[in-house]
């Protein structure tokens, strides 16, 4: 099966040498997989800095710019990996994850999830990254 990269626009051109999409391709289906997505807007500038639900709702909204740039909704996603810098966001990550999982999930079942805690992630103002594989 081959596989595409690319890097969908609306989202932040990658910090380091990858893609922030690679589409694996099987006929009729196709598997999704979208790199770890921070709280970077379009431009790459940093959203939120300290603010953790500020963050979690720009990397929700690079997630969603990627599944759109495949005419893609959230309902697709099959799968997402959370890393989370710190324990001490564990339970404001449930907090807003429960009203943001609300509008992405309207219908009330969400993928799974692995819930990580790192003691940091790629650039020390992030505090969340998560990747997804979607299908379609």
């Amino acid at each position: 099966m081959p596989v595409s990269y690319s890097n969908p626009p609306g989202v932040a051109a990658p910090i380091g040498l990858y893609s922030q999409l690679a589409r694996l391709s099987g006929g009729a289906h196709h598997l999704i997989f979208i790199a770890g997505q921070l709280s970077v807007d379009a431009d790459g500038a940093s959203v939120g800095e300290g603010d953790f639900p500020a963050q979690m709702r720009q990397v929700f909204a690079n997630v969603g710019a990627v599944l759109g740039a495949e005419g893609l909704g959230f309902d697709s996603i099959a799968q997402m990996t959370t890393y989370l810098r710190g324990e001490e966001l564990i339970a404001e990550f449930y907090r807003v994850r429960e009203g943001l999982f609300a509008e992405l999930f309207p219908a009330g079942a969400s993928p799974p999830n692995t819930l990580l805690v790192v003691s940091r992630l790629v650039r020390p103002e992030f505090l969340i990254e998560v990747q997804c594989i979607a299908a379609s």
